[in-house]
């Protein structure tokens, strides 16, 4: 996975990086209809013999039958087709009125040709017009035919780990005092109710991988770098502590508002750290109870079985201790190895039925915000 290293929000362009395996591939494909619909059951029961007045045999006769059970099959598919066109017309409209979209004209071309083409100009406008728009499926139960779309935020394999050691270093120096309260204030944001782990909460993925780097690290013989680890962990522990209890602070969000009023930017850093807590506190104004996770999901369909072959959303978002130095290269190259070790991927994504009942308005837009504002606060954090 790669570790997030960003630019200005409004300001810069998403920046390249080095990209390591993906743990799990994106997925994506049109789930076209392609069932095969039922046959009917031929009577068992055997018809009642007879004969014919004449000299005629009684191969005449089923000769004489044949065509009228062919055509009381060909009458039951062209019911059950004609069911499935009008169905599928029905969840289409609902689907473009719902995304503001014009299908094309397809019902002169008879079936099943003008399903595939409606389908492929619904893929593509879609694609082209809606915002973290993934796949559609068509789906056809006992009861009747319909779309079901998929949005979802792609994360890219990124690892959103927030360094807090920066915010310890920034709160002292004294010119920089009002700076460091609105910082606090973000992260006081995305710590109570974003609900983002924090790396020193023991029920943290980040907990459990820093104590196993610190035990190989005490475990191991010692080397020319194993001061250096040593050093490394206990300012991760204590300023770790120390943070979290200031950033535990409610005042941090009671007294956002009125941080934000007085604050005056005096140089690029402050307007941009100004910028930043402007988008957090809106996000908290909007959603004031929404965690991050609120929509994670798989990025496959997954069996009860792959529950623990599935990297949760907790694993890849986090408070970190630093975002530089060996110890954090080392816990970076250890969740990497782990986490490729896992088969799928939580990811957010909303599914929406278009089955004739009422459709959600729910949206990715509260996500989209919310992991940009994450980019940007680890590029301030690491810019100094």
């Amino acid at each position: 996975m790669n570790y997030a290293t960003q630019h200005h929000i409004g300001h810069y362009p998403s920046p390249s990086a080095n990209h390591a395996n993906p743990t799990a591939p994106a997925i994506r494909r049109v789930y076209r209809l392609d069932a095969e619909a039922e046959g009917c059951q031929r009577n068992t029961k055997r018809q009642v013999e007879s004969r014919a007045d004449s000299d005629a045999t009684d191969g005449f006769l089923k000769s004489a039958f044949l065509p009228k059970l062919q055509q009381a099959e060909a009458v039951q598919a062209d019911r059950k087709s004609a069911k499935m066109e009008c169905d599928f017309y029905k969840s289409l409209s609902q689907l473009a009125q719902h995304y503001g979209i014009e299908p094309m004209p397809s019902r002169q071309y008879g079936y099943p040709y003008n399903i595939a083409l409606a389908l492929d100009d619904i893929e593509l406008q879609l694609r082209n017009s809606v915002r973290d728009w993934e796949q559609i499926h068509l789906i056809q139960d006992s009861a009747k035919t319909y779309f079901v779309s998929e949005e979802r935020y792609n994360t890219g394999s990124t690892l959103y780990y927030i360094p807090i050691l920066p915010l310890y270093r920034l709160s002292k120096n004294p010119k920089r005092k009002q700076v460091t309260e609105l910082l606090q204030s973000v992260c006081a944001y995305l710590y109570h109710i974003a609900d983002v782990p924090y790396y020193r909460q023991e029920n943290s993925y980040l907990f459990w991988m820093y104590e196993m780097v610190t035990e190989w690290v005490t475990c191991d013989d010692e080397n020319e770098d194993t001061p250096t680890y040593l050093e490394e962990i206990t300012q991760a522990q204590w300023i770790g502590d120390t943070m979290e209890r200031k950033i535990f602070n409610h005042q941090n969000l009671s007294r956002f508002k009125e941080r934000l009023d007085k604050f005056k930017s005096e140089d690029s850093f402050e307007h941009d750290c100004f910028m930043l807590a402007s988008e957090a506190f809106a996000l908290y104004e909007q959603y004031p109870d929404i965690a991050f996770y609120r929509n994670a999901q798989p990025n496959t369909v997954a069996e009860e079985d792959d529950f623990e072959n599935i990297v949760s959303m907790d694993k890849y978002v986090s408070f970190c201790a630093e975002a530089k130095g060996l110890l954090f290269q080392t816990l970076f190259d250890s969740v990497n190895n782990e986490l490729q070790e896992y088969g799928q991927m939580q990811e957010p994504v909303i599914e929406k039925r278009f089955d004739g009942a009422t459709v959600t308005c729910d949206t990715l837009d509260f996500e989209n915000r919310l992991f940009s504002l994450i980019e940007e606060l680890i590029y301030i954090l690491n810019s100094f």
